[in-house]
């Protein structure tokens, strides 16, 4: 089987959705200063580079990281090809990229890969509509992905998020696709399992 890790590295200062906590990763020990070990300590907002959104990101109450079904983050996927789109991907721009009947996993590919290149955030990202996330729901779609850090529209974050995680769908976000192909995979994708937060960052693997 072909692997291909679609997760986007930690690192020390690495752009966040802006208004996150910043990154920050440093030794505490090192051998070389005479420690029995390497040690390091991570500081950063749990929806940094590649992540999983619990229900509780956006509905108080629901449910946390550690209680999302890991059946939904595991198994056949479709990239979809959405690099020819500029506006947010409404339920017609849907209706036209072709889902299949049946599709569980949806991943987008969109114009947003390249913003991965920069050293810095960009708000004019291309994202989920609301009307785009209810088609997904309607299509009986159990998990979403996408190639930036955020689904929803950055000056519109909560109607998309509590329309898709509202009816128990999956939400990746911070995906890189770059070197992903249009088309069927398996997928894996495992959340670090945080007792009730919000989200957890997730290593996500493609496989065909």
């Amino acid at each position: 089987m072909e692997l291909l890790d679609v997760s986007v590295p930690i690192r020390s200062g690495m752009f966040v959705f802006d208004g996150d906590p910043p990154v920050r990763l440093e030794q505490v020990a090192t051998l070389a200063a005479g420690h029995h070990c390497n040690l390091s300590r991570l500081d950063f907002g749990v929806h940094s580079g590649t992540h999983v959104d619990a229900p509780v990101h956006f509905i108080d109450g629901a449910g946390g990281v550690d209680a999302m079904p890991l059946e939904a983050m595991i198994g056949p996927a479709l990239v979809v090809d959405a690099t020819g789109l500029r506006d947010h991907i409404d339920g017609e721009a849907v209706a036209r990229l072709g889902i299949p009947a049946g599709t569980e996993r949806v991943l987008f590919k969109s114009a947003n890969s390249r913003l991965w290149e920069l050293d810095h955030f960009s708000p004019g990202f291309v994202a989920l509509a609301v009307s785009g996330a209810q088609a997904l729901v309607a299509m009986g779609v159990r998990l979403v992905g996408i190639d930036y850090l955020s689904v929803a529209p950055f000056d519109a974050p909560v109607p998309v998020h509590e329309a898709l995680l509202g009816a128990g769908v999956v939400i990746v976000e911070g995906l890189d696709l770059r070197a992903a192909e249009p088309g069927r995979w398996e997928l894996f994708c495992l959340p670090a399992r945080i007792e009730g937060c919000d989200g957890a960052p997730a290593r996500v693997v493609l496989g065909r």
